[in-house]
């Protein structure tokens, strides 16, 4: 297997590389360089154009160029900054504003990992690392990763394989079942829940001696770091720089991500250099990883844990929020039932539109929120200062998980407002700075060295690579590689005589 910091940086196999150009030639498919994703008014006007015609679910390659975070509500257009939802004081207890950015307008899974799979794929093939006409991509997740390798995988014209743990949502499994090209061999179940990432690993090394299968590991793909800082980070600034403009003396004091793969995090280092936001990382006190060295089991579907990701910049967080899936499990009902937003109606007088815009907020979604309140609480931040974070996905995923949350945890099928009353001072009104972590020199140093059960001695890191990343050098030095993607990338589309498509 290729070390994660083995990274593309030429062309490694001259006869794969002209396959793959032979190969999506005849699939019309031009490739996104890094700088589009960005700014996705840079890609070609014959594209854009195309796009008012491609359905934003389907696996057209023109939807490749809506892999990114200009896309309008309806997922056809495009905006000039980021879709977002800002949530009043009434309803966050906290003066400070909360900002969320929607990962639902993103395409054909409606979350944005797909981005990030395509960030890490992308590099490979155009440096002849990986062959769609003869390898298959393996996806390992515990949430909507996989769902966007096999998005990916199907508009490359490849064959795609999500491996993800049993207990995921069953929404997730009925994507899949309709995207992948054999539904018995290319979705993997492992065994357990959110927190059973070993068992992925273990699964993906089972795969891997077959030399047809390529893993693409988003715990340890540098792609996908750099994806978000090249990309989350520069959309996010875009919409604190649309706030500030309508309200000058305006700080962008956080920024908020549930730590999952921390691919997400990377947007912490963009912001944090350019504005000198604090970084906060969120995991569930369930299964208390970097706040306790803890383990366990949770429900907070798609942030993964009992481990530290490769790709997660420890020695540059400043806060670790822990937030309980008791609290999203029932939020999650209040906010996506009619009878739960009708009391949020009653009690903090949204407006009917505003109540609307929470069926955005999927499981991480919502603890991404609550940990913005507590940071805000923690650190006493007043009216001028914003939190950014992420609805990484939308309800729609967790229909079932509300229904079985509705029976098991309260025995009743349906939302009532003495119930919602009750789920809503228990979890939202009552937010407090408990589980909250300043992350401390020595704090840093335990959690980066909690990486090394996994990384070294599981997976086979050097000792030497797994210790670069203490350094902040090692992770700047990564950002000269996002213009070297972008010239393989064009000089691909050059070859293929996609690159005006």
């Amino acid at each position: 297997m290729t070390s994660p910091f083995d990274f593309p940086a030429r062309v490694d196999d001259r006869a794969v590389r002209d396959r793959t150009v032979a190969h999506l030639r005849a699939k019309g498919v031009r490739l996104p360089t890094f700088q589009e994703l960005a700014e996705p008014a840079e890609a070609p006007r014959t594209i854009r154009s195309e796009l008012k015609g491609v359905d934003p679910d389907a696996p057209h390659a023109a939807n490749l160029y809506r892999v990114n975070w200009y896309n309008d509500l309806k997922r056809a257009g495009q905006l000039a900054a980021p879709a977002f939802v800002e949530l009043p004081e009434a309803f966050t207890g906290v003066k400070a504003r909360i900002v969320l950015a929607l990962g639902a307008t993103f395409p054909m899974i409606k979350a944005h990992k797909v981005m990030a799979a395509y960030a890490c794929l992308a590099p490979r093939l155009v440096a002849g690392r990986f062959d769609p006409t003869r390898q298959r991509a393996i996806w390992p997740s515990t949430g909507n990763y996989c769902r966007g390798g096999v998005a990916i995988s199907r508009i490359l014209g490849c064959r795609g394989v999500a491996v993800l743990p049993a207990g995921m949502s069953q929404e997730r499994f009925d994507w899949l079942s309709q995207w992948v090209t054999t539904p018995d061999e290319d979705i993997v179940r492992t065994p357990g829940t959110e927190s059973n990432v070993k068992e992925i690993y273990d699964k993906c090394a089972e795969l891997a001696r077959d030399p047809e299968n390529e893993i693409v590991n988003q715990f340890s793909e540098f792609g996908n770091y750099l994806v978000h800082w090249r990309c989350t980070g520069p959309a996010l600034e875009r919409i604190f720089e649309t706030l500030r403009d309508m309200s000058p003396g305006l700080r962008l004091a956080g920024f908020v991500s549930a730590s999952g793969s921390a691919g997400t995090l990377a947007a912490g280092d963009y912001l944090k250099a350019e504005h000198g936001a604090r970084i906060a990382a969120v995991e569930a006190v369930e299964c208390p990883t970097l706040l306790n060295n803890g383990y366990g089991e949770h429900n907070i579907q798609g942030i993964g844990d009992k481990h530290v990701p490769l790709i997660h910049n420890v020695t540059n967080t400043d806060l670790v929020i822990g937030i309980s899936d008791k609290a999203t499990d029932g939020l999650n009902a209040v906010f996506n039932t009619e009878e739960g937003r009708a009391y949020l109606m009653q009690r903090f007088g949204l407006q009917p539109e505003a109540a609307r815009m929470l069926g955005y907020f999927g499981l991480s979604s919502i603890a991404n929120l609550l940990a913005a309140i507590k940071m805000a609480k923690h650190s006493r931040l007043g009216s001028n200062d914003v939190i950014l974070t992420i609805a990484t996905d939308g309800a729609e995923l967790y229909g079932s998980e509300l229904k079985s949350y509705l029976k098991r945890r309260h025995n009743q099928g349906s939302m009532t407002r003495e119930l919602a009353a009750k789920l809503v001072d228990q979890h939202l009104i009552c937010a407090n700075t408990r589980h909250v972590l300043d992350a401390t020199e020595r704090e840093r140093d335990r959690i980066f060295n909690l990486g090394y059960f996994t990384w070294v001695e599981q997976q086979g890191i050097a000792l030497v690579d797994f210790e670069r990343r203490r350094s902040q050098d090692f992770w700047r030095s990564l950002h000269t590689l996002v213009p070297q993607w972008d010239e393989m990338i064009t000089a691909f589309n050059r070859d293929s005589g996609m690159a005006a498509a």
